[in-house]
């Protein structure tokens, strides 16, 4: 059965190490011939939270910005992937920013049921990413029929291209290939 696939990449550098992992997360998801789309927060207009809560009654953010379009995404997708570098040990703010503005989700009937979270940084260690799966895993606990199914790091990459040939790569193929 196919499914409908969403990548959200957060990172605002064009061509980045975690978007050149959302890239091969997007082929291997190709491959097995399921629909998918892929969202670059480049270029886009999203702001901050302000905590109102009237998108828990309405069901829509008041704000009017791109987030609205993201998260309306979001909500129809059977799987969503979040692309993300890792910055001090934690998920970009553009990450956690379109996370808060997705609030309008809580309570919904949202059709997301696998999350995946591709990664990269600069350090190398195996624990980099973990802070950063756990503030997602928090975000998904508010959606009871949701999991995160997998994640893939890449570490010891920095600037733009540094990824290339890293083994990361072809797991993110894998694991695309076989949601």
């Amino acid at each position: 059965m196919s499914k409908n696939v969403l990548i959200v990449s957060t990172s605002l550098r064009k061509g980045g190490n975690s978007e050149t992992l959302a890239d091969y997360f997007l082929k291997g998801v190709k491959d097995a011939g399921h629909n998918v789309e892929k969202i670059s927060l480049v270029d886009k207009n999203i702001n901050f939270c302000k905590g109102c809560l009237t998108c828990l009654k309405t069901g829509k953010c008041i704000i009017n910005d791109d987030a609205n379009i993201i998260t309306e995404k979001m909500m129809y997708a059977d799987v969503i992937v979040f692309a993300t570098p890792i910055y001090y040990y934690e998920m970009s703010g553009q990450m956690k920013t379109i996370l808060d503005r997705a609030n309008s989700l809580y309570g919904s009937d949202y059709h997301f049921r696998e999350i995946y979270m591709l990664t990269a940084a600069a350090e190398d260690d195996k624990n980099t990413s973990k802070i950063a799966e756990n503030g997602l895993k928090g975000w998904i606990e508010c959606f009871p029929k949701a999991e995160l199914k997998g994640t893939v790091f890449a570490g010891g990459v920095d600037s733009v291209g540094t990824i290339a040939g890293h083994s990361a790569l072809s797991k993110a193929y894998e694991v695309g290939k076989n949601i």
